[in-house]
């Protein structure tokens, strides 16, 4: 079992940065593949990046590639979502996931947070 946690998201301005953090309970963080989906109102939830187990592999949804950069640190059990030069059509509830098989369809992760609002005004 394994509890996930977002914190990080807020009230910004576009152009401006934001970092996501995911911590997660359980000892076996670290067997799991995690990624970040969000959604906003009136949409599906769209995968956002993705990263392996161990960190060596990522990936990225075509609009964020180049802005966002997905990391973990095992050891902390936390996962991060560094998020710059921001854009309004950003703005979403972020949620980050947990599997043992990683993908883009939100389908195949077995656990997830609560969520975390990221507002981005021009």
């Amino acid at each position: 079992q394994v509890q996930l946690v977002e914190s990080g998201g807020g009230l910004v301005q576009t152009g401006a940065s934001l970092r996501l953090s995911c911590a997660a309970s359980g000892r076996t963080f670290s067997s799991y593949a995690m990624a970040w989906f969000r959604q906003a109102p009136g949409k599906e939830r769209e995968f956002v990046a993705r990263i392996s187990w161990s960190g060596g592999s990522t990936s990225y949804v075509d609009s964020v590639k180049g802005r966002f950069t997905i990391s973990r640190d095992n050891a902390k059990n936390t996962m991060y979502l560094q998020m710059n030069s921001l854009k309004t059509e950003d703005t979403a509830v972020y949620y980050c996931a947990a599997g043992m098989v990683t993908g883009r369809a939100p389908s195949l992760y077995d656990y997830w947070g609560q969520g975390t609002q990221v507002t981005v005004s021009s």
